[in-house]
């Protein structure tokens, strides 16, 4: 269990690196990646498992490998004790029978001639065939160990063999899933590699778009400012507008356009870069799409509807030659909704898994459904 916990605990490190990472930017292509690194993973996970069960499989065989030597020693030294219990019986039946052939075997006459009485008589009688009996026993028992000891030492050779054979097989499928697993741990380190690089392109890539949309909002700003200038200095000559008393920086309505729009909005929006999806959220701790457009209306004191449809119909069509920053986008049949900020491009918070980010209105395509400007 102890490989399998560093196996996963690896995964899970990775993980959570490309997780972070992918808090702050996020793309089409980061999210592939990101699927993709989930896959390896879980793969690795599954390989870690296996590895696992043969790994415990190889040490019982090296441990049923370990008794089956130990044994093996056993019945060799049990072996040795018999083959020399077995050669001793063999010398003393060889000896007896070299002195009966020398001497010849003593008859019952002989045995019983020097006794004294009958109870030497009987005694003479018995030891006699007590000694030759032993004998005989002595050599058979010797044999029979001899042959049960080398009948052992049959089968535990055999046995070790087969052990020996186990071990060999699952050392080569432990190395086998050992190197499988390498191999995606790598795949997996690479992965993670190219995630952190799209996500600093991303991040580089919304950097200078933050950068060019706030330029862009400061020349709008000025441009407003000096023409609300030149407004209230030509109504204070005499030259009057309509807009007599309009306070400096107050931009002046295009002719057929409803209201001047709120261009700061599209300066707040561009704060929250980063912060995570969550659906329903209309804070800073999270957003989603009309969430996002709610909470920055608010920073400027109006109240819009936390539904895409509702915020479509509490504000006012433009057509998109007349769009400017700070006005609504809508895509996906109402099911989607940004802040422009000009330059063909919207900040939004897209989807489950993203961040609040810039996004441009050709990414989206056919999916574009309107611009709105709030009154």
């Amino acid at each position: 269990m102890k490989r399998h916990g560093l196996i996963l605990l690896f995964a899970l490190v990775l993980a959570a690196l490309g997780a972070s990472a992918a808090g702050a930017h996020s793309t089409p292509q980061i999210r592939a990646q990101q699927a993709h690194e989930r896959a390896v993973i879980a793969e690795v996970n599954k390989i870690g498992q296996n590895l696992e069960s043969v790994v415990q499989a190889y040490d019982g065989a090296k441990l049923e490998l370990q008794r089956v030597e130990t044994s093996l020693k056993s019945n060799t030294y049990k072996l040795h004790v018999a083959r020399k219990n077995f050669h001793a019986a063999q010398k003393r039946l060889m000896a007896r029978i070299y002195s009966d052939y020398l001497y010849g075997k003593p008859s019952s006459l002989e045995v019983l001639a020097g006794a004294t009485s009958i109870t030497e008589l009987i005694n003479r009688a018995e030891s006699a065939n007590a000694l030759s009996n032993q004998d005989s026993a002595l050599g058979r028992q010797a044999l029979r160990f001899q042959q049960a000891v080398v009948h052992r030492q049959r089968e535990l050779t055999k046995l070790r063999q087969q052990r020996a054979a186990s071990v060999q097989r699952l050392a080569g499928e432990k190395q086998q899933v050992q190197a499988a697993l390498s191999r995606q741990k790598r795949l997996l380190a690479s992965i993670h590699t190219t995630i952190h690089n799209l996500q600093v392109q991303e991040a580089q890539r919304e950097a200078r778009l933050k950068a060019e949309a706030e330029a862009r909002l400061r020349r709008i700003a000025q441009e407003q400012k000096a023409a609300a200038a030149a407004a209230a200095q030509s109504s204070s000559s005499g030259g009057g507008t309509g807009l007599v008393g309009s306070p400096v920086g107050v931009p002046i309505p295009t002719p057929g356009v409803t209201g001047a729009g709120h261009p700061q909005a599209a300066q707040i929006a561009l704060q929250y870069l980063g912060v995570p999806y969550v659906w329903g959220g209309a804070s800073p701790a999270g957003f989603d799409c009309s969430g996002l457009v709610v909470y920055v209306y608010a920073q400027l004191g109006i109240s819009l509807p936390h539904y895409t449809v509702s915020q479509w119909n509490a504000t006012e069509p433009i057509s998109t030659s007349q769009m400017q920053p700070g006005d609504l986008v809508f895509f996906d049949g109402l099911g989607h909704v940004g802040i422009y900020i000009g330059g063909g491009q919207f900040v939004d918070a897209p989807h489950t898994g993203s961040v609040v980010r810039i996004d441009s209105l050709s990414s989206w395509g056919g999916s574009f459904v309107g611009a709105r400007r709030v009154p």
